[in-house]
């Protein structure tokens, strides 16, 4: 499981990215941004980059088809970055020019990349410092309603971001290095040809294979088997499904190993 209560944000670069199919560039700031003495900003990103990975269970690696993880661009720049061999605002410009690069199919989106410095993330009961890379795509229009003078005024913002709507990201935890790190990802857009280049050719990775995926995969697979076959040889009620799935949970729990 992963918790980010307790996380801090200790630097946020953000820099935009194009097209390269499309002929566009990409645009990288001189300098990260600044949070200090903003009390609401901090608590607002935070919600917006790392609330969608409550839900994410599944732990990846970063890796290589040839198996030589140093010729990962994402792991090697980390890796610089965790050893303190490349400052945070350098490694995020590197990151952003690695996303330009394979931003080569025509429907890919531009848009903003947000590259932040986490201490404190939890993830499977130990806390560790993590890097958070986010990319924003769609912009919405909001309203803003206001008094004034004893009537109300109206105003409106186009190209905002809805910060309950997280577009893509991941989040690279130091820890297992040798292995790839761990590493959460989700990509909310979605799920045709083109949204493949954000975990296979951007990140690059593959599904951890060890006792923990499995047991999460285990899971997985009989909850939907309660959920949606069960009901195919028996008729069970709501509360019945209930009870079934939290013994099984119960199950697994306290099972070291099962069959």
């Amino acid at each position: 499981m992963f918790f980010h209560q307790d996380a801090t944000f200790e630097a946020l670069s953000i820099h935009r990215v194009g097209n390269k199919a499309q002929d566009e560039f990409y645009i990288l700031s001189d300098a990260p941004v600044s949070l200090e003495g903003d009390d609401v900003l901090p608590g607002l990103l935070m919600q917006y980059f790392m609330s969608p990975f409550a839900k994410v269970n599944e732990v990846y690696r970063l890796y290589h088809p040839n198996g030589e993880l140093e010729l990962n661009e994402i792991f090697y720049f980390a890796r610089q970055y965790f050893k303190e061999q490349l400052p945070f605002h350098d490694f995020s410009q590197q990151i952003s020019k690695h996303l330009y690069e394979v931003s080569d199919h025509p429907k890919i989106k531009a848009g903003e990349v947000y590259v932040v410095a986490l201490k404190n993330v939890q993830i499977e009961g130990e806390e560790h410092d993590a890097i958070g890379i986010f990319k924003s795509e769609n912009k919405e229009t909001y309203l803003k309603v206001y008094p004034e003078q004893g009537a109300f005024m109206l105003e409106y913002e186009q190209e905002a971001i809805n910060i309950n709507k997280l577009d893509k990201g991941c989040i690279i935890v130091n820890v297992e290095e040798e292995e790839g790190y761990k590493v959460l990802v989700l990509d909310q857009t979605n799920r045709q040809q083109e949204a493949v280049y954000w975990k296979d050719e951007f990140l690059q990775l593959r599904v951890r294979n060890d006792n923990f995926n499995q047991t999460g995969n285990y899971l997985k697979v009989y909850k939907n088997f309660v959920q949606e076959k069960l009901d195919e040889t028996f008729e069970l009620e709501k509360a019945d499904k209930i009870d079934l799935m939290n013994k099984s949970m119960n199950y697994f729990k306290e099972k070291e190993t099962f069959v």
